[in-house]
């Protein structure tokens, strides 16, 4: 790829990354706020993902040696940050999220590497409903469908390919419908039909003793059983990738944790010991808001939107010199 046709591809990540994070502004109410890089370590502010993720950590020379960590994502600095701007509620913050996860596989889609619009909201306990969840996920998806509209204008050997209207299913429905496929494979198939899906009830353990996918369990609410007979406020917004041609995770995210949940998850996992970290202590306390949030990955929206098979063609990253050249044999040009 010549020197020209990157140019052209920064440029257009920019207008991606601009018309998305102005659509989603406004469709939730969300405020530009500034975000860390790093936190200190043993706040219980940083987020364990899966439980298993290592995190980049240092010594501070200036705090005694005391280390810091780099951000996985910001769930809980979001909602502590919430209470410190007195945001009100219906109304919620946006931060461009910077992280390293050295535990990442290298693939297509992964990268050490990651950038997010990390998002959070205030919202009162009435709204802690799937009724709640269900209408922010229709919004999200609102701003997603517009920036590709916007897209396609500016770009137009960009077709549109999202579907009106994105469907909600339940993981547990998925592990009926598909009992005999792993979870990407049932994922797979219920987007390729559907062209958008948001799945829903990510971390609990389904009817056959295992979670869809794991979630941590101090941010996102999944255990909280629902009139529906599931458990669950949270979930991932999945797309059908035309390039790809596979099931494409862009966001997860849901309503978070009030205390009662928090216990309840913490108990499940076997750390309880975290109640004694200051966020933890502090949500107990009800010291913090009851709200809702999610990260959007800013190189998988990007690379959706433009239509790219590689992560590296829409963010600069570490890679092994054989993928460089493998990709650079197939004429695809990382940045």
């Amino acid at each position: 790829m010549s020197a020209q046709d990157l140019l052209k591809t920064e440029e257009a990540i920019s207008f991606v990354k601009e018309t998305f994070a102005k659509e989603l502004s406004a469709q939730l109410q969300l405020s530009k706020v500034s975000s860390p890089i790093a936190v200190l370590d043993g706040t219980g502010i940083n987020d364990d993902l899966n439980g298993i993720e290592r995190p980049v950590g240092f010594p501070i020379k200036a705090l005694d040696e005391r280390r810091a960590v780099v951000v996985h994502s910001l769930a809980k600095w979001k909602r502590v940050r919430l209470q410190e701007l007195g945001i009100e509620a219906g109304r919620g913050l946006l931060t461009d999220m910077r992280a390293l996860r050295p535990d990442e596989d290298y693939s297509p889609i992964h990268s050490i590497y990651v950038d997010q619009w990390d998002w959070e909201k205030h919202i009162s306990p009435e709204q802690r409903t799937p009724a709640f969840l269900k209408a922010t996920v229709e919004r999200i998806y609102e701003a997603l469908k517009t920036t590709e509209a916007r897209v396609a204008a500016e770009y137009p050997e960009i077709t549109p390919v999202l579907p009106g209207k994105i469907t909600f299913l339940h993981a547990e429905d998925l592990l009926r419908q598909y009992p005999t496929l792993t979870p990407k494979q049932r994922e797979h198939e219920v987007v390729k039909q559907y062209g958008a899906v948001f799945l829903v009830g990510i971390g609990h353990e389904l009817s056959h003793g295992e979670p869809h996918d794991g979630r941590a369990p101090d941010y996102d609410d999944w255990s909280t059983e629902t009139e529906e007979g599931y458990r669950g406020l949270n979930g991932d917004i999945l797309l059908w990738h035309p390039v790809l041609q596979t099931s494409f995770e862009v966001s997860s995210m849901g309503i978070r944790v009030d205390k009662h949940a928090l216990v309840r998850q913490l108990a499940l996992r076997g750390c309880e010991d975290r109640q004694e970290l200051a966020f933890h202590a502090r949500l107990l306390k009800d010291e913090l808001p009851q709200s809702i949030g999610g990260g959007i990955g800013q190189s998988r929206v990007c690379m959706f939107m433009l239509r790219k098979g590689h992560i590296g063609e829409v963010q600069v990253s570490i890679w092994p010199e054989a993928v460089r050249t493998e990709l650079a044999g197939a004429g695809v040009g990382l940045l």
